[in-house]
């Protein structure tokens, strides 16, 4: 049910709007505009219902004054749960978060197909549903480990430079070769329904590029009824769970102060790289994207922090002793961190 990219445009507040602080004089819509400033973090947002992510982060870089501001990965508008915002230099690491694990939590009705996999489509096909306690076993076992997945026509892969859900809107119904993907732990439980319809609770913990709508339809006929996703909420992505995260209205409540007291450092996006400080000639001259030598094991995956004081300089890899620049704060990122650390 994700998709990974950038944040693009979007109707949500620009520019320094918001829709909720506007007038009317003399027939002209006044909008309040803020003073944008830097800054830098990772907000770990619950995104609500209804909301696309895009929206969600324009609204949060609102709040916060933001100047750049980016994601790690969409969430559909009818998912909630753990969206991580990348504000500043944060952006500059946005990506390596996308290959992170995620676990969600959903809801499939059995027994109803619709055109979209979820409750937004119209119903294709309903059948009677007879599912045993070891038939819901049998499914974990065959869907747990790494699988194929047949992406969904309604979703944001491309084909010829036109996303699927362009085609699907169309009527048009275009091949889509299968992709592998691992499922890491699956557990499938019946979940309460209304009144003679049967529903299975799933709660999945798999690899980026796993569609839960397409699994929750795979799982529906594997056990002969077919099936539809009512409900979904992403608990955790990586390290982050959705007990870290904060609401958008809970931030429409907060102080300035509170706001940014809720940003997460940028290096919390890098929790796999291996700490390597420099003091401060080697540091100036690593953010000149020159190579250090030093006594350092091969490694794909490094952060580099200043010492004199302690400060993120950016990634790295080693490899033959030489420490090799990967991607780099600026100076002014730096301070600008610096000057706002308590």
């Amino acid at each position: 049910m994700t998709t990974a990219g950038p944040s693009q445009g979007g109707n949500a507040p620009l520019g320094g709007s918001d829709p909720h602080q506007m007038g009317e004089r003399g027939g002209r819509s006044l909008r309040t505009r803020v003073q944008r400033r830097p800054v830098h973090g990772v907000l770990l947002l619950d995104k609500p219902l209804g909301l696309s992510s895009n929206d969600a982060l324009q609204k949060a870089k609102w709040l916060l004054r933001a100047e750049k501001a980016g994601h790690t990965g969409t969430l559909d508008p009818l998912a909630t749960g753990v969206l991580p915002l990348c504000f500043g230099a944060a952006t500059k690491f946005s990506q390596l978060h996308l290959d992170a694990d995620k676990t969600y939590e959903a809801v499939a009705l059995l027994g109803v197909k619709t055109s979209t996999g979820d409750a937004e489509g119209e119903v294709i096909a309903e059948r009677a549903v007879h599912v045993t306690p070891e038939q819901l076993a049998e499914v974990v076992g065959q869907f747990t480990g790494r699988i194929r997945q047949i992406p969904p026509m309604h979703s944001a892969l491309k084909k010829d430079g036109k996303a699927l859900y362009e085609y699907a809107r169309a009527g048009i119904e275009v091949e889509r070769a299968p992709r592998e993907i691992e499922i890491c732990e699956l557990n499938v439980h019946p979940a309460p329904a209304n009144g003679s319809k049967f529903a299975i609770q799933i709660k999945v913990k798999c690899s980026k590029g796993t569609y839960i709508r397409t699994l929750a339809e795979d799982i529906g006929e594997a056990l002969g009824c077919g099936a539809h996703l009512t409900a979904l909420r992403r608990v955790a992505t990586g390290d982050f769970e959705v007990s870290q995260c904060v609401t958008l209205e809970a931030l429409e409540g907060m102080d300035d102060a509170a706001r940014l007291a809720c940003l997460k450092p940028v290096e919390s996006l890098l929790p796999d790289h291996e700490p390597v400080l420099l003091d401060d000639e080697n540091a100036g001259r690593f953010l000149s994207g020159v190579r250090r030598r030093g006594n350092w094991h091969d490694n794909a995956h490094v952060a580099v922090f200043g010492t004199q004081p302690r400060a993120l300089l950016g990634t790295a890899h080693v490899k033959a002793g030489e420490l090799i620049p990967g991607r780099l704060l600026s100076p002014p990122e730096i301070q600008q961190i610096l000057e706002r650390t308590p």
